[in-house]
This record gives structure tokens, C-alpha cells and sequence, in this order.
């Protein structure tokens, strides 16, 4: 499965993308997420770290939630997360 979510700007995009997915580890620091107030999302990493990653709207903040929570849930894992812009295309498998 694929998506592509718009962050708020390139450096969001760019954080989002390196939290996401690590290609030589091929894991994901996100193992949770912790709050979503309108287009921010805070989420919980392995070292038990919180990060606040700004996407373009409400709607864009869904979609992730959505797409990521079978990942948290380790039912998939992701593969690749490119950065095109301020958006982030993210797959999974």
C-alpha cells in the first residue's frame, strides 16, 4: 500500500520521512501515537522520545493516522518513505 501525505513545509516532510523509516535498519521509530490537535500529530518513538510533525490539514493528519496504525501494530512494515517537496510518499508491505 502507498500514500502520499503534504507536511506543513519541506523541513516537516524531511523530519517526517526520517522518523518513518530508516533504510538500514529497515525499521520504524514510530511505535506510537500519542495526540492529534488539527494538523499536528505527536508521536512516540523507540527511545521513548515525543515529536510533534506538522502536516498540511486535518485531513492529511487522518489519512497518516490511519495508514501508520498497522504498522504500530506491527501488522506491516514500511519500505520506503521519499520526500517530494513538502510531501512524503510512504510505503508499506
Amino acid at each position: 500500500m502507498k500514500i502520499r501525505v503534504s507536511c506543513d513545509d519541506k523541513y516537516e516532510a524531511q523530519k517526517l520521512a526520517s522518523l518513518l523509516f530508516i533504510k538500514d535498519a529497515n525499521e520504524t521509530f514510530i511505535t506510537r501515537i500519542l495526540n492529534i490537535v488539527e494538523n499536528e500529530l505527536v508521536v512516540a518513538l523507540k527511545d521513548k522520545s515525543a515529536h510533534s510533525i506538522l502536516l498540511k490539514d486535518e485531513t492529511q493528519v487522518e489519512v497518516f493516522a490511519d495508514f501508520i496504525q498497522s504498522v504500530i501494530d506491527k501488522e506491516h512494515k514500511i519500505v520506503s518513505a521519499v520526500i517530494f517537496g513538502q510531501d512524503v510518499e510512504i510505503v508499506k508491505a
